[in-house]
């Protein structure tokens, strides 16, 4: 699977905001390393070199259309292509910042605490991602993917809880954490034009099942998908769409030790 940055970016700025709402909780006066794990097309990273112009910023992406993107539109920074998941830093990062990408990751047990352990003693585990799962935006996406022909190939793409609750991760990493904050936020968000739930999903969710499928199976799966979007997300009298965007952000500081 290959991401669209323009698709993604059609809604840059509802998609910065949690990041700006996140970056503005962590407790990091001067690092000195930061890291942008998942960094897409660097939205996030622009975020960071402003808040830090002085720090050296890894901006690392498993995506090349992404990674191109934010060379291209981006600070001045070091790019990096790697799987996130099995990604390894040069040298401890004082921050490692995520925005929007670990819920793609499994193993949230494993993962979570493998990244603050990366981190020296004072140094912040930075994440936001989505917490909307079981929204009807996601749960149509897998019902009519689950009711129709292209079920089979579709069924091993699909996951259902992604994100864990909030409690759980405070207990995987409070023992390594000597401060910890985790906390939900819902947005609000205003869209506009025919089908713009559908328009929204394209950019995130919804792409991985129409790359699987062929050109005619993915127009008949996402004409499905629409329909049903439209009955739950009927407009407005003004022809505003509003589109509840749940987000779960969590900023750990490693503990010494």
């Amino acid at each position: 699977m290959s991401w669209d940055p323009a698709l993604y970016l059609k809604y840059g700025g509802e998609r910065t905001r949690p990041a700006a709402d996140l970056l503005a909780r962590v407790p990091v006066t001067d690092p000195s390393q930061v890291v942008d794990l998942g960094c897409g097309p660097g939205n996030s990273t622009a975020l960071l070199a402003t808040r830090w112009p002085a720090a050296h910023i890894a901006a690392v992406d498993a995506d090349p259309n992404m990674l191109d993107r934010a060379r291209r539109s981006g600070p001045r920074c070091r790019y990096v292509h790697a799987d996130i998941a099995a990604w390894q830093p040069d040298q401890p990062p004082d921050v490692i910042f995520s925005n929007a990408v670990l819920h793609w990751l499994d193993d949230h047990a494993a993962l979570f605490p493998r990244l603050v352990r990366l981190l020296p003693a004072g140094g912040v585990l930075a994440v936001q991602m989505p917490h909307n799962f079981d929204a009807p935006s996601h749960t149509l996406l897998r019902q009519v993917a689950r009711g129709g022909p292209w079920a089979p190939t579709l069924e091993p793409l699909l996951r259902d809880k992604p994100v864990a609750a909030l409690e759980t991760y405070h207990r995987w990493l409070a023992p390594l954490s000597s401060a910890l904050e985790i906390w939900e936020t819902t947005y609000l968000v205003r869209l506009s034009g025919a089908d713009p739930v559908l328009s929204w999903m394209r950019g995130t969710a919804l792409r991985p099942l129409l790359d699987a499928l062929d050109p005619k199976a993915a127009g008949m799966y996402e004409a499905a998908y629409a329909e049903r979007l439209r009955d739950a997300y009927p407009r407005e009298p003004d022809g505003i769409t509003l589109f509840p965007f749940r987000r779960l952000f969590i900023v750990a500081t490693r503990a010494e030790g």
